[in-house]
C-alpha cells in the first residue's frame, strides 16, 4: 500500500525503487496489499527515504512530472571522451618540494608550506605566469566532489529558459503560467571554469594556408578546425585542443559580413576526420560571434556522467584571426559560458546592430515566454548593483582561451612546397579536379607514398569527387595515415582503385612519373579506362573515339 502511494505520487513504476524508514537503507517497506501506514507506525510528517533499485525504470510520465530531485544523480552510462576518462583517473594534486627556509621538518614530513595543493587552488592559479583566470573543468569537478560527501549528490544541471511542459493546472502560455512550469530568472555570472584550456596549432603552415584567402581577397573567411583533445600540462587537469587541419565549407564572404551556405559534404568530412582520429572545433570571423559560438557549442555538447542529461557544456572552441597593435596577425581563442549556450539554445539572446559589444535579452511575447535576465555591475560610487540585461555586455558571456604554436612543430599531415588545392576556393581560381590532382602528384615525387598522400584536402577530394568517389574503399588508406604506417599505404597503393585514379589523371595531359609501376596494370578494366578521356570543362568521362563531350557538348580540345 505504501509503495503504491509513492509510485502514484512521483510517477515511478512499482518495481523501480525501494522505500526505507532510515537513511542507512534499514527498515525497508516492502510491497504488500495487506499492510497500511498505521500498521507500519508511519505518521504524518515522518521522513521516508527513497532509493532507486538496480532495475530502476521510470515511467513515461516521470521525465515531465517528477521533480529534478528524484532523478538519478548523474548519468553513469554515458560514454565520455577519452581525454575525460583519462583525467578523471589522475590524482590532479599540485605537489610542492620542501621549502628550505619555511619547512622545519624532516625530508619525510609535510607542513602547510609543502603539502600538495588541490587542482582548484585559486591562489596557486593566480600566481602562475601568466595568471589563470579560469580553472579547468576537471578541477571544478574535483572541487564539487571534494567535500565530506565526496560529491554523492552532485548533479550538473543544464539551464533551461523554456516553460516546462505538462502543467495541467492552467491554460498554456500566454493565457496562463505558474511557479511549477515558469523558468527561473537568470543572473549572469562570470564562469569560473572552462572546458578547454588551450588551443594549439600543430604548425604555422596550417594557419598560414587559411590566412592566404584573406591576404588575397581581404574578405572574412570561415573554417572548421579538426584536431584532437590532449592533456594540457601547464594547468592542473587541463585540456588542450590541438589543431591538425582546417576544412573550409561553402560560404560567401565580404569585408564586413559572412554567410555560410549549405554543405552537402559535411557528414562525409566528419566521417573521414573521425577515421583519422580528429574532432571538429570551429574557426571563424563573424560580427555575431557570441551567438554563433553558442549555436555551435550547443550542436557539439560535452558528454558528462555527472549531468542527469548526459551532457554538460561543450569542448567546442572558437579561434579568431585578427590584427594586433603591432600590425601583425594574431589569434584569440574563446568559448561562451554555459549560461550563454542556454540563452542561445532557447532563442532568448539577440545581437545589437549598432553596438557589437552588446547583446540584448528578448522580452516575453505571446509566442514565447522569456525569463528575466540580470547581470551585476558596479556603479560610480563603487556599489554592486543588479542590472536588467537589456542591453548586456558580452564580456559576461565570454571565456578567454590561450592560443599558441609549439616550439617544435608537429605534422599530422605532410607539408609540401606544392600543396593540393583547398576546397571551395573557386573564387580564387583554385579548383579541385583531376587536373590539379595530376599536377600535385607530378610535383611531389617522394619515394615514400605515405608522405605524398598524407594531405587532408587531398583525402577529402578522393572521397567526395563526383567522377570516382572512394568513400567505400579508402578506410585502409585513412588507417595508414592515422597510424603513419607506410606498409598499409603501399598495400592500398597497389589496389585497383588507385590504378584507376592514376589513369584518370593521365587523361588530362599530365604524365605521372613511374606510372608503369602502379596498380593493377594490364587488367581489362585498366585498359578500358585508359582509352576514355575526361572533359576539361566538366570532367565527364567520355568513351574513346568521340570529339565532343557527351555531357556538355563542348569540344575535346
Amino acid at each position: 500500500m505504501a509503495e503504491s502511494i509513492v509510485a502514484k505520487e512521483f510517477g515511478f513504476q512499482n518495481n523501480g525503487f525501494s522505500v526505507y524508514i532510515n537513511r542507512n537503507k534499514t527498515g525497508e517497506i516492502t510491497a504488500s496489499s495487506n499492510k497500511s501506514l498505521n500498521l507500519l507506525k508511519i505518521k504524518h510528517g515522518d521522513l521516508l527515504f527513497l532509493f532507486p533499485s538496480s532495475l530502476a525504470g521510470p515511467s513515461s510520465e516521470m521525465e515531465t512530472s517528477a521533480p529534478l530531485g528524484f532523478k538519478v544523480f548523474g548519468a553513469p552510462n554515458v560514454v565520455e571522451d577519452e581525454i575525460d576518462q583519462y583525467l578523471s583517473k589522475q590524482d590532479g594534486k599540485i605537489y610542492r618540494s620542501r621549502d628550505p627556509q619555511l619547512c622545519r621538518h624532516g625530508p619525510l614530513g609535510k607542513c602547510v608550506h609543502c603539502v600538495p595543493l588541490e587542482p582548484f587552488d585559486e591562489d596557486y592559479l593566480n600566481h602562475l605566469e601568466p595568471p589563470v583566470k579560469h580553472m579547468s573543468f576537471h578541477a571544478y569537478i574535483r572541487k564539487l566532489t571534494g567535500g565530506a560527501d565526496k560529491g554523492k549528490f552532485v548533479a550538473l544541471e543544464n539551464i533551461s529558459c523554456k516553460i516546462k511542459s505538462g502543467c495541467e493546472g492552467h491554460l498554456p502560455w500566454p493565457n496562463g503560467i505558474c511557479t511549477k512550469c515558469q523558468p527561473s530568472a537568470i543572473t549572469l555570472n562570470r564562469q569560473k571554469y572552462r572546458h578547454v584550456d588551450n588551443i594549439m596549432f600543430e604548425n604555422h603552415t596550417v594557419a598560414d594556408r587559411f590566412l592566404d584567402f584573406w591576404r588575397k581577397t581581404g574578405n572574412q573567411h570561415f573554417g572548421y578546425l579538426y584536431g584532437r583533445y590532449t592533456e594540457h600540462k601547464d594547468i592542473p587537469l587541463g585540456i588542450r585542443a590541438e589543431v591538425a587541419a582546417i576544412y573550409e565549407p561553402p560560404q560567401i564572404g565580404t569585408q564586413n559580413s559572412l554567410e555560410l551556405l549549405e554543405d552537402p559534404k559535411a557528414e562525409v568530412v566528419d566521417e573521414i576526420a573521425a577515421k583519422l582520429g580528429l574532432r571538429k572545433d570551429t574557426y571563424f570571423l563573424s560580427s555575431e560571434e557570441c551567438i554563433t559560438a553558442g549555436d555551435f557549442q550547443n550542436k557539439h555538447p560535452n558528454m558528462c556522467r555527472l549531468s542527469p542529461d548526459g551532457h554538460f557544456g561543450s569542448k567546442f572552441v572558437t579561434a579568431v584571426a585578427t590584427g594586433g597593435p603591432d600590425n601583425q596577425v594574431h589569434f584569440e581563442g574563446y568559448q561562451v559560458s554555459n549560461q550563454c549556450m542556454a540563452l542561445v539554445r532557447d532563442e532568448c539572446l539577440l545581437p545589437c546592430k549598432d553596438a557589437p559589444e552588446l547583446g540584448y535579452a528578448k522580452e516575453s511575447s505571446s509566442e514565447q515566454y522569456v525569463p528575466d535576465v540580470f547581470y551585476k555591475d558596479v556603479d560610480k560610487f563603487g556599489n554592486e548593483i543588479t542590472q536588467l540585461a537589456r542591453p548586456l555586455p558580452v564580456e559576461y558571456l565570454i571565456i578567454d582561451i590561450t592560443t599558441t604554436f609549439p616550439k617544435d612543430p608537429v605534422y599530422t599531415f605532410s607539408i609540401s612546397q606544392n600543396p593540393f588545392p583547398i576546397e571551395n576556393r573557386d573564387v580564387l581560381g583554385e579548383t579541385q579536379d583531376f587536373h590539379s590532382l595530376a599536377t600535385y602528384l607530378s610535383q611531389n615525387t617522394s619515394s615514400v607514398f605515405l608522405d605524398t598522400i598524407s594531405d587532408f584536402h587531398l583525402l577529402l577530394f578522393l572521397v567526395t569527387n563526383e567522377v570516382m568517389p572512394l568513400q567505400d574503399s579508402i578506410s585502409l588508406l585513412l588507417e595508414a595515415v592515422r597510424t603513419r604506417n607506410e606498409e598499409l599505404a603501399q598495400t592500398w597503393k597497389r589496389s585497383e582503385q588507385w590504378a584507376t585514379i592514376e589513369q584518370l589523371c593521365s587523361t588530362v595531359g599530365v604524365q605521372l612519373p613511374g606510372l608503369h609501376e602502379y596498380g593493377a596494370v594490364g587488367g581489362s578494366t585498366h585498359t578500358a579506362t585508359a582509352a576514355m578521356w575526361a572533359c576539361q570543362h566538366c570532367t565527364f568521362m567520355n568513351q574513346p573515339g568521340t570529339g565532343h563531350c557527351e555531357m556538355c557538348s563542348l569540344p575535346r580540345t
